[in-house]
């Protein structure tokens, strides 16, 4: 961290937003001396993100004190390194790959929430898309089939596993097997795999190419599922307590907000990814939650033991807020 003026700095390769927005004059916050802290918030182009940004547009940054500096990084295998080696102070990742850190002795804790499952099938920014002419029917029928997901071990073939097994189907009879998330829907397209584990945008973008839903597994069978949240180190909690509380204010302000106005969140979208308007009037948001939900994330390291992410499941009471 460090103080500075209400500059705007951008570069070529990085996507670096000041904090300062039509808010009201800045509060006590972490700049009670009337400058503004900055800190370095690592994060995805993604819909999950949004309300970070209107809170920079709305101003409740600034209010606390804080000037953000944005990295869009490509996910979380890059975003958490960065926090651990200090390179930033806050990163975003979704919840699966923060508990396997933590049970790998990494002195990470969640400090606010950043968005759930919309929790209605079909309804989801997340989905298990197969073709049209597809016989899968449910999470189920996926049994003996190959699956794309983005990243193997994480929240998306964990939750899909813990979908097949509801249905009453056997996980370990699927294959999983690694492809970007912008390849997903020609790869099904193409019959490559029998389904993919998409989300937003490009779960639109498959459907708009006539693929269908078989299950929402971000939305089934967890209720209420915290995906992503905003993270830090232990060592950044002890060093500036009074930073960490100002950014968990301005975010839990920044969601509500998104919660309340749907139309302002899908406005956001094009001043940070390269989305079309017409695409971004199609998309299925998240649900942006001020709280975690503690029961979700308790699932989540349950399932991740059950299925060998990890070998016990970490202190939750050390990884999540108070």
């Amino acid at each position: 961290m460090k103080k500075t003026g209400a500059a705007l700095l951008a570069t070529a390769t990085v996507l670096t937003v000041t904090a300062c927005g039509g808010g009201e004059e800045s509060g006590g916050g972490a700049g009670g001396d009337g400058e503004l802290t900055t800190v370095s918030v690592g994060v995805i182009a993604a819909t999950d993100v949004a309300p970070l940004y209107l809170g920079i547009e709305q101003g409740f940054f600034e209010e606390e004190g804080l000037e953000l500096d944005i990295t869009q990084a490509q996910g979380g295998a890059a975003i958490v390194p960065s926090v651990v080696s200090g390179e930033m102070d806050f990163g975003f990742s979704n919840v699966t790959s923060l508990i396997v850190a933590r049970s790998q002795g990494l002195p990470l804790q969640i400090i606010a929430n950043a968005n759930n499952s919309t929790g209605v099938q079909g309804e989801d920014f997340a989905d298990v898309l197969v073709r049209e002419d597809s016989d899968i029917q449910d999470a189920a029928d996926l049994e003996g089939r190959t699956v794309g997901v983005n990243t193997l071990n994480n929240i998306s073939d964990t939750t899909i596993r813990a979908a097949i097994e509801e249905q009453g189907g056997n996980p370990d009879d699927v294959e999983f097997v690694e492809i970007p998330l912008p390849d997903m829907p020609a790869a099904l397209d193409r019959g490559e795999v029998d389904a993919i584990g998409s989300i937003e945008p490009f779960r639109t973008i498959a459907l708009q190419d006539g693929a269908r839903s078989a299950v929402s597994n971000y939305a089934f069978p967890i209720d209420n599922l915290t995906v992503a949240v905003y993270f830090t180190t232990e060592d950044v909690l002890e060093q500036d307590p009074e930073m960490v509380e100002s950014f968990r204010t301005a975010i839990e302000r920044s969601l509500e907000f998104a919660q309340e106005n749907p139309d302002e969140v899908r406005a956001i979208l094009p001043t940070y990814t390269q989305l079309d308007e017409e695409l971004i009037d199609q998309l299925v948001l998240p649900s942006f939650p001020t709280e975690v939900n503690r029961e979700s994330v308790q699932e989540l390291a349950d399932l991740a033991v059950q299925h060998g992410l990890i070998e016990e499941t970490p202190d939750l009471d050390e990884l999540l807020p108070e």
